[in-house]
């Protein structure tokens, strides 16, 4: 069974930085495209951010641009989100997804990246809590 699963989330302070990490057993993460989504209570699921499948094209949503970086490791078959100057506001379950490059082929430099509707594979999730 396909298993994505998310790791690195905890308790950060404001201005701190994480790395969280979405591994995955039963697939290759290279093979697809990945995207962080987070949901804070009482809020909807947001897109934080996608990488392509190839060229490791990333697009940012503008309330992380500057601070949350998307990368490949390849070799731990996983995705990383770099997270800097973490803000109050970024406290939230951050989830990672994957979707088949069909799905959003040669889209992966735009916001349409962040639509949950186009992934199949869903992580459990990880809390990231803000101290200030």
């Amino acid at each position: 069974q396909v298993q994505l699963v998310e790791s690195g989330g905890g308790l950060v302070q404001s201005g701190g930085s994480l790395r969280l990490s979405c591994a995955a057993s039963r697939m290759v993460l290279d093979h697809y495209i990945i995207a962080w989504f987070r949901q804070a209570p009482g809020k909807e699921r947001e897109g934080v951010g996608c990488i392509s499948e190839k060229e490791g094209t990333t697009y940012v949503h503008d309330s992380v641009k500057g601070r949350f970086t998307i990368s490949r490791d390849s070799a731990e078959n996983s995705v990383l989100l770099q997270a800097d100057k973490i803000e109050p506001a970024d406290a939230a379950v951050y989830y990672c997804a994957a979707a088949r490059p069909k799905e959003l082929f040669q889209l992966t430099h735009t916001p349409t990246c962040l639509e949950p509707s186009r992934y199949d594979y869903w992580g459990q999730g990880t809390e990231v809590t803000v101290s200030s």
